[in-house]
């Protein structure tokens, strides 16, 4: 989320549900951070058994409409109350059409697009809701989807943002996203590299030094542009001999915000989300970022 113009907004979406508000909570302090915008919409968008509703009388209109300005309205409480003596410019929507294409067609613009893992519709044995699983595989922008806790109490915002690094250049943008997030905050990064898609098999003691020195090399090499960029940024670099994303889902109870690319290494133009980031957004409990880049959405079939 690197863009400096200060009217490109941070866009969250709400549906009143407990989650969702907890997205706004997040947004809304992120903003603060970048000094930008907040909008935050709701879509009452009327679905019935089979799609949306054919019809429905102006009563019913007028009365989603109430109910979507009050539902945004506590959106403006929370980010308020969020943001105290450093309150952002809350832009409040609500729309009557599917919530989805609005943020995707959002995206284009936006600094970054923050959702919750689950909203008012999931069911709740399901591992991530459909506006969040949407927009993470089709937004145009940074995606941050808030699951358990938004990070906003003074235990988590005193943990450092944790990155994974894996040198491809899809990976950099993430990179990037995670020396600007941890320098606005405040805190550290850790950096985390892992040199083996495995964990099965043994090495000879001189065998792994040598590996993980190696390896130890090529992350600092892909961290030093940034460490001249952000020199006030403390980075603690790890490598793992394990799978990316069981490492970083491990690191990740001592994180405040997880980054991660959309493609890693073995990412191919079409595919919209990487293996490593697509098992993390269903997994960790901390907010992560999804560093989707601008075009990243694949073309429309």
């Amino acid at each position: 989320m690197t863009q400096q113009d200060h009217g490109v907004a941070i866009v969250t979406a709400t549906d009143g549900s407990a989650g969702s508000y907890r997205a706004v909570a997040w947004a809304a302090a992120d903003a603060a951070l970048h000094g930008c915008p907040l909008e935050v919409i709701a879509s009452m968008a009327f679905e019935g058994p089979y799609g949306p509703a054919p019809y429905v009388t102006a009563e019913v209109v007028e009365q989603l409409q109430h109910s979507g300005e009050e539902i945004v309205a506590e959106a403006a409480r929370i980010a308020a109350a969020v943001t105290g003596s450093s309150p952002v410019e809350v832009r409040q929507e609500v729309t009557f059409n599917p919530i989805i294409g609005v943020l995707i067609e959002r995206s284009r613009t936006a600094r970054a697009l923050v959702v919750g893992s689950r909203g008012r519709g999931a069911v709740q044995r399901a591992l991530l809701g459909s506006v969040s699983w949407a927009m993470i595989h089709h937004a145009h922008c940074p995606v941050v989807v808030v699951s358990v806790a938004a990070g906003n109490d003074p235990v988590s915002m005193r943990e450092p943002v944790l990155v994974g690094v894996d040198g491809s250049q899809s990976n950099a943008p993430a990179v990037v996203i995670a020396f600007e997030e941890a320098a606005l905050r405040g805190v550290g990064l850790t950096a985390l590299r892992c040199w083996s898609d495995s964990s099965d098999g043994e090495l000879l003691a001189g065998a792994w030094e040598q590996a993980r020195d190696k390896e130890l090399a090529l992350l600092e090499e892909d961290l030093a542009v940034h460490r001249e960029r952000w020199p006030d940024v403390p980075v603690r670099s790890l490598v793992r001999r394990d799978r990316p994303a069981h490492a970083l889902l491990a690191e990740s109870d001592n994180a405040q915000l997880v980054v991660v690319g959309g493609r890693g290494r073995g990412g191919f133009a079409e595919m919209p989300l990487g293996s490593t980031s697509r098992a993390l957004v269903q997994s960790v409990e901390c907010p992560i970022l999804v560093a989707r880049e601008p075009g990243a959405a694949p073309p429309s079939r």
